[in-house]
């Protein structure tokens, strides 16, 4: 299934209109638990998140947002503090293996509405309450997801639909409302959306090398997946040779 038309007051990547709202269906927040057992190693993770319940706000501190935790520092560090992901690709993971997809159960701190990661751009800055937040890039998905859900293949759709959601950095911290909209306040003006910074990380994304040396220059994008980035020009240069 393709992503998700966006909703009211969102527009696609490239517009330089400011302004629109993101719909917040959610927030979740979850604590290091036991997930299973791979190898012979347990693992441990905070990728079991569930709905922030009984208030009407909580405080996104600079280094995490209340009541959650990050287990690893493969997904932490600056660069990604607050995961976001659409409700539409819920229903749609609904849709395809035939069980409940809810809310903060693949990890994810904002539930949102509206936009994916066509629509959703490298850079973009959020007004979340008090708060301000940027999108910093994709999830590269791992094998915790696929013990959390039970699902071996998912990681791999996740990259194969493009369903991958998107990390943010916390810009200014503050008290943050647990409903509403939340404001776009600037959209990047390079215009390179969620979608093609994760194309520019696979050996099969498709994009010719201009696009890719476009997306690992972006003074925006995490460093982790820079790196990843950086990588693929690496192979692409070897390739080449």
């Amino acid at each position: 299934m393709g992503a998700a038309a966006p909703q009211s007051g969102a527009y696609r990547a490239g517009s330089d209109k400011t302004g629109a709202t993101v719909a917040l269906i959610s927030v979740n927040a979850g604590i290091p638990r036991l997930l299973g057992v791979r190898k012979g190693k347990e693992i441990h993770s905070a990728i079991d998140k569930h709905p922030v319940t009984g208030a009407v706000e909580v405080e996104l501190r600079a280094d995490n947002l209340e009541g959650d935790a990050q287990f690893s520092s493969t997904h932490g560090g600056p660069d990604m503090k607050l995961y976001a992901y659409p409700v539409e690709h819920l229903h749609s993971w609904a849709d395809e293996y035939g069980r409940a997809f809810p809310p903060g159960r693949i990890g994810e701190n904002l539930t949102v509405a509206g936009w994916d990661e066509q629509t959703v751009c490298i850079g973009d800055v959020w007004s979340w309450g008090e708060a301000t937040i940027q999108v910093s890039q994709p999830r590269s998905p791992c094998y915790k997801l696929a013990l959390q859900m039970g699902l071996p293949d998912l990681p791999r759709r996740f990259e194969r639909r493009q369903r991958c959601g998107w990390y943010l950095r916390i810009l200014g911290a503050g008290s943050v409302p647990l409903a509403g909209p939340i404001m776009v306040v600037e959209r990047d003006a390079a215009s390179i959306s969620v979608a093609t910074a994760q194309r520019a990380a696979r050996w099969d994304g498709g994009l010719e090398r201009a696009s890719i040396e476009a997306v690992a220059a972006h003074p925006a994008l995490g460093a982790s997946w820079r790196v990843a980035v950086e990588r693929r020009l690496a192979r692409l240069d070897g390739a080449v040779a």
